[in-house]
């Protein structure tokens, strides 16, 4: 009897943390005990680990078990902790060579019959386990290819108790993992194309403005108009992630336990649509015990769409201000403070009326002037000031709904310009830290990319009026930037800032 250790992973927010396990097997009252700020399914792993021990063949220490969590102030939480656990208890029983699990880190929960089951995190667990350097990590097999997605670490891949302990047993070098297929998986959506809409010529230009530079979008307009169809085809002209990016939205989706099976790094930008009953909590993260990410951080890299956006609570909307700001969002709780990114391109929609019948001799809608202003007040000051183009749309004409739709461009040909666009600003901006024009700092707008004086001639005159914050001020320049890499020009002009400036206050036509 003696004591063994090893090490596994905690999870905070999508940032892992280390944590060693060790476990004392001596002299005293035969049971376990468990120690180190364990949550409730941490504190089953008792009963786990005991009954995955004697259905795999091992007997279970009649003797006083003592496992602590190193740090033990670090609050730990999960059933990810299983395997750790029992390999500890083993080394310490004698079961296992003490030395080979010292160094490994260990993550999986273990089933009663010993089975190794997969836990949502691995990636940003084993990217916490990576910053020690080359590291072995011992993973279920079905999280083995989501592991396999960092860099400089040997990936064992295990199906049960009684096939690690083996391997332990023999000394062998931690085998050579290869993941059986290409480790990408793009998002399965609908097939859906740019080409569905008919018209509203306004709204597809603000669209291709979005995608290009990263901007947020508000469209007013009557129902059937085509608000949501526009946003729904929005990821269409995005371009697939870069590997950063894509490795962080995989982690939040790991943590947020929504990635599929077996399914390793995803390419594609996620496109969240919250229905209009969500919570605050839903929308931002949140949770009692376990702080999970909300609307905000699964959008991260990608949209956030509202659809019916007053219908939601004006909490929830103005919740919305600060991750649009700062590009993350931080949840507080009792237990403490779980920052998660949020960087996400929003997307509104709303009628102009709580009616939402057209306002013609036929049908004429029913609001009075003060409902229609407190339907639209729900979308605050600050909230929309943040809103980089707003768009008012109309239903289309007959000759548009009847037009032959094959000279409609499809989502093909306009990403083909957002992608060429995003690379002029990458190349512009390959000195910063920014990749798109929505992300550059207020401090580089008005200094290192600031237009000529004649070009920001459209503003002074809003700002000499009022009509135009200082928040707004940034927000023009970012998008007539996007303007000039639409238009393959080397810095806005006059016109660009005036259309920047009329997508700002939605007085575009």
């Amino acid at each position: 009897m003696a004591v063994a250790r090893t090490r596994s992973v905690a999870l905070i927010g999508v940032a892992g943390r280390t944590v060693e396990v060790e476990a004392d097997v001596g002299g005293g009252l035969a049971g376990i005990h468990l120690i180190g700020l364990p949550d409730a399914a941490l504190s089953e792993a008792r009963e786990r680990v005991r009954s995955a021990m004697v259905n795999s063949r091992y007997p279970w220490p009649d003797a006083r078990i003592t496992v602590s969590l190193f740090p033990a102030s670090l609050p730990k939480r999960g059933s990810q902790f299983d395997l750790a656990i029992a390999v500890a208890i083993l080394g310490a029983a004698g079961l296992v060579p003490v030395a080979r699990v010292a160094q490994p880190y260990f993550l999986g929960e273990l089933g009663l019959d010993g089975r190794l089951r997969p836990v949502r995190g691995v990636l940003p667990s084993v990217m916490g386990a990576a910053k020690q350097g080359q590291v072995v990590v011992v993973v279920p097999a079905a999280n083995a290819a989501e592991a396999a997605l960092v860099p400089d670490v040997k990936v064992v891949p295990v199906n049960d108790l009684r096939e690690l302990v083996e391997w332990l047993r023999g000394g062998d070098d931690p085998p050579d993992y290869q993941p059986s297929e290409e480790p990408v998986c793009t998002i399965e959506r609908p097939a859906v194309d740019l080409s569905d809409v008919v018209g509203q010529p306004m709204a597809r230009k603000a669209l291709e403005v979005a995608a290009a530079g990263g901007h947020n979008l508000w469209m007013l307009g009557p129902p059937g108009c085509g608000k949501t169809l526009l946003a729904e085809r929005l990821p269409t002209l995005l371009p697939d992630l870069e590997l950063d990016h894509a490795l962080e939205v995989t982690a939040i989706h790991s943590v947020a336990g929504v990635l599929p099976p077996n399914s390793p790094m995803t390419n594609r930008p996620p496109f969240v649509s919250p229905h209009h009953t969500a919570t605050a909590a839903a929308i931002v993260g949140g949770g009692s015990q376990t702080v999970r990410p909300g609307a905000v951080s699964l959008a991260h890299r990608g949209v956030l769409f509202m659809d019916e956006a007053p219908e939601f609570a004006r909490p929830v909307l103005d919740a919305l201000r600060q991750p649009l700001e700062s590009g993350t969002v931080t949840v507080s709780r009792a237990a403490g403070s779980v920052t998660f990114p949020a960087r996400f391109m929003l997307v509104l929609a709303a009628n102009p009326c709580p009616c939402a019948q057209p306002q013609d001799q036929s049908e004429p809608c029913q609001c009075s002037p003060n409902a229609r202003r407190r339907y639209l007040g729900r979308l605050s000051g600050p909230l929309l000031d943040r809103v980089d183009m707003k768009v008012t749309m109309a239903r289309s004409s007959r000759r548009e709904l009847m037009a032959d739709r094959q000279f409609v461009e499809p989502s093909r040909t306009v990403a083909e310009r957002v992608l060429l666009a995003r690379e002029r600003a990458r190349k512009r901006l390959s000195d910063t830290p920014w990749r798109t024009n929505a992300e550059i700092s207020s401090a580089a707008l008005h200094t290192t990319y600031r237009p000529s004086p004649a070009a920001m001639k459209p503003m002074t005159a809003a700002i000499d009026t009022g009509t135009l914050s200082a928040r707004g001020v940034d927000r023009v320049i970012r998008v007539a930037w996007t303007l000039t890499d639409l238009a393959e020009k080397h810095t806005p002009d006059v016109d660009d800032t005036a259309t920047a400036l009329a997508l700002w206050m939605g007085t575009a036509i």
